[in-house]
């Protein structure tokens, strides 16, 4: 309907008693649509909305309708037409930090597996004493399967804050049925995880389903923590008030290339996702970050998404579930070997502006074999314990987004 629509127009100059006739017949549309409104299914309700505006619109023979709805006045506007792009969230507006604790609606979020145990325990613990004992954010831990109860206990054991477990549906972590299972990435050189579809799951359900879980719903912010990482200086801060404070929406601490075998078409399916939804393009976007030729390649550029610190409600925006159903359909989280490091830092990186992404310097951070390590007056104030010399941030992409911002305050 909606196509029919965006192509209809009045073929010759219509008389005034004809286009009274018209806006009364648009006019008796409305109503109607007014007394219905509550036995329609949304569809219906747009697509009789759609056609009561151009009803109304009838004027002259040079009237269009964009598919989106908006009134265009001639052909040539129709094909020069550009959406609005989408307007940044204020999330320094809504929801404020919690006056009572001070606290932001947030959580710390791991994904691990019962055998995980003794890597959940040592991260917990540095990130524990270096910051959450003095905050008491809950934790929340999702799982394919169900946790075991030997986890569950030494996990609880750790921490005053609450705890949540949760089992990822199973439609969220498993390959979709028509997932050709003898299609594989193949390369020459050797590449980390090319054979394992598991580990495919996962990067596909970190890029697409975290954020849908049940256990998330309640929860604006959530600071992702993986197993066996550590945090190698006192955070003496509140990330998560600073975030907000600050209006900033997706935080990092290492950016580094992304392997460039496992993601031979992610660009090129971006691009196409681009030209399809122009309107998501954030304006002052951080589009030099991710590419040294004003958009042509893909410069593997991403934030190391093992750690981020991020606004929940970006992932679930309408834009972002339409840009990841995009990718998923290709069926390249198998066929290759998607990460969610470089899906999140694209979508980070031109959906929302440069000014509300944040390279926190402030805290020291280790996952093997890289790490961040602050220096000079951050590292004595943090009482960091990780040697300076071995910071990979110098070697990193960490320049490319210094280059963001001009008076060099990163973020």
């Amino acid at each position: 309907m909606s196509k029919i629509l965006a192509v209809l127009r009045i073929r010759r100059p219509v008389s005034k008693p004809v286009r009274y006739l018209l806006a009364f017949i648009g006019l008796i549309s409305l109503v109607s649509l007014i007394k219905v409104h509550s036995q329609l299914a949304a569809t219906d309700r747009f697509l009789t909305f759609q056609a009561t505006l151009y009803l109304f619109s009838a004027t002259s023979e040079n009237v269009f309708i964009h598919p989106g709805g908006s009134i265009i006045a001639s052909k040539e506007e129709l094909e020069t037409f550009v959406p609005k792009p989408i307007v940044p969230e204020n999330v320094t507006i809504f929801p404020a930090v919690d006056p009572a604790t001070a606290r932001a609606n947030a959580t710390l979020l791991m994904l691990a597996r019962n055998d995980d145990i003794s890597g959940v325990e040592a991260s917990m613990r540095t990130l524990e004493a270096r910051f959450n004992r003095a905050h008491g954010y809950p934790w929340t831990f999702l799982n394919e399967v169900p946790f075991n109860e030997e986890f569950k206990t030494r996990v609880a054991a750790l921490t005053d804050s609450e705890v949540r477990f949760g089992l990822v549906p199973h439609e969220h972590w498993f390959q979709p049925d028509w997932i050709d299972e003898a299609r594989k990435l193949t390369s020459p050189w050797p590449i980390p995880y090319a054979s394992s579809t598991p580990y495919r799951n996962m990067c596909r359900f970190n890029s697409g389903f975290f954020f849908r879980h049940e256990l998330l719903k309640s929860y604006k912010w959530y600071w992702r923590v993986e197993p066996n990482v550590d945090f190698t200086c006192n955070i003496n801060f509140d990330p998560f008030v600073y975030m907000i404070e600050n209006n900033k929406r997706y935080s990092f601490v290492i950016s580094l290339k992304e392997v460039a075998p496992t993601v031979p078409s992610l660009w090129d399916s971006h691009q196409r996702f681009r030209k399809s939804y122009p309107e998501v393009i954030s304006e002052n976007n951080a589009l030099p970050f991710i590419t040294n030729n004003d958009g042509e390649t893909y410069n593997l550029c991403h934030f190391w998404s093992n750690f981020e610190i991020a606004d929940l409600d970006f992932f679930r925006s309408d834009f972002y579930l339409k840009y990841f159903d995009f990718l998923d359909s290709t069926g390249n989280f198998y066929y290759e070997r998607w990460g969610d490091a470089p899906v999140h830092s694209i979508a980070a990186a031109l959906f929302m502006p440069r000014d509300q992404l944040h390279f926190f310097n402030e805290i020291g951070y280790s996952h093997a074999p890289f790490q961040h390590c602050p220096s000079g007056p951050l590292y004595k104030n943090g009482q960091c314990s990780c040697p300076a010399w071995q910071n990979y941030g110098d070697a990193s992409c960490l320049r490319k987004f210094e280059q963001l911002f001009h008076n060099k305050e990163i973020g």
